[in-house]
């Protein structure tokens, strides 16, 4: 995601003339310009093919079910235990 947002960010620099990005020309620095928004599509290529994105999805649910589990338990008065083995 921050691959796209860089890309529009150097877009909007280049239609609006600022900094050097705005000096640019799409007929010799289209590359450039591209760039990002080619570095994005690798970074989902890779990221979906290694299981990184299903991963994170997994432990942001965890993560929720954690959380609603705790909140439950105190809402009724329960005490959770602790998940250190007794020694």
């Amino acid at each position: 995601m921050w691959f796209v947002a860089i890309g529009v960010a150097m877009l909007l620099m280049n239609l609006a003339g600022i900094g050097p990005i705005g000096a640019w020309t799409w007929k010799d620095m289209w590359w450039a310009m591209l760039l990002p928004y080619g570095l994005a599509v690798a970074w989902w290529t890779w990221s979906d093919l290694t299981g990184h994105t299903q991963r994170k999805a997994m432990e942001r649910d965890e993560a929720k079910r954690a959380e609603r589990r705790e909140r439950n338990a105190e809402a009724l008065g329960l005490k959770l235990r602790s998940t250190k083995k007794p020694r």
